[in-house]
């Protein structure tokens, strides 16, 4: 979609995810395998997967995940992030692994175009500006190609979130309790703890 006709080709790939992401907490190599998204991840990079897993071979430097800014993008980035975690956690260990912050807002007054990626700087913005035209971004389709590279994409003007480990016992005990049987719990967790915005603790922790 626009993220294809949207990035810099020559040093840029896009790798869309149609189907259900597997959550590998509970699943072991062989249903990995099985799984049409996570096996394009990694022949995608490379660098093979579990034991045999080696960053210094990945095609790429960065992977970055890219979703729609609701729960429903949380809880896919939360199911690559215990895949990543789980199965690739040199990726993380080395700085590989990000997480893209489009915009929250697209905020207009005549011809001036300013985007807003929390609601303070919404609020900022329209105490600068008075009365303004607000459109509230539900998902990245809702971007034409330019306004997803110069938002999300161009290198000069994005805003990444870099995925860290800082205490690996409690990263282990977080990834436990939000990918294990309980759905109910992880759906609460997204729910309290993810706001969308440059104030997310994309911890492993």
């Amino acid at each position: 979609g626009s993220a294809k006709q949207g990035r810099n080709s020559k040093y840029q790939t896009i790798l869309p995810l149609r189907g259900k992401v597997l959550n590998t907490e509970k699943s072991s190599i062989a249903d990995i395998e099985k799984n049409e998204e996570l096996n394009t991840i990694i022949h995608a990079m490379g660098a093979g997967v579990g034991k045999d897993f080696d960053y210094t071979e990945s095609n790429y430097g960065k992977i970055i995940i890219m979703t729609d800014a609701d729960t429903d993008g949380a809880h896919i980035q939360v199911l690559l992030l215990t895949f990543f975690y789980r199965y690739m956690r040199e990726a993380i260990e080395n700085g590989m692994i990000y997480i893209a912050l489009p915009p929250l807002y697209k905020v207009t007054k005549g011809k001036t175009v300013e985007y807003c990626y929390t609601e303070e700087e919404l609020e900022e913005l329209k105490k600068e500006l008075g009365k303004v035209q607000i459109q509230r971004y539900k998902g990245l389709g809702e971007m034409n190609a330019t306004q997803l590279w110069d938002t999300t994409m161009n290198p000069e003007t994005r805003t990444l979130i870099k995925v860290t480990i800082d205490d690996g016992v409690m990263a282990e005990r977080r990834v436990t309790v939000l990918m294990g049987n309980k759905a109910h719990l992880r759906r609460e967790w997204i729910e309290d703890n993810v706001s969308f915005s440059l104030e997310d603790d994309y911890k492993v922790i």
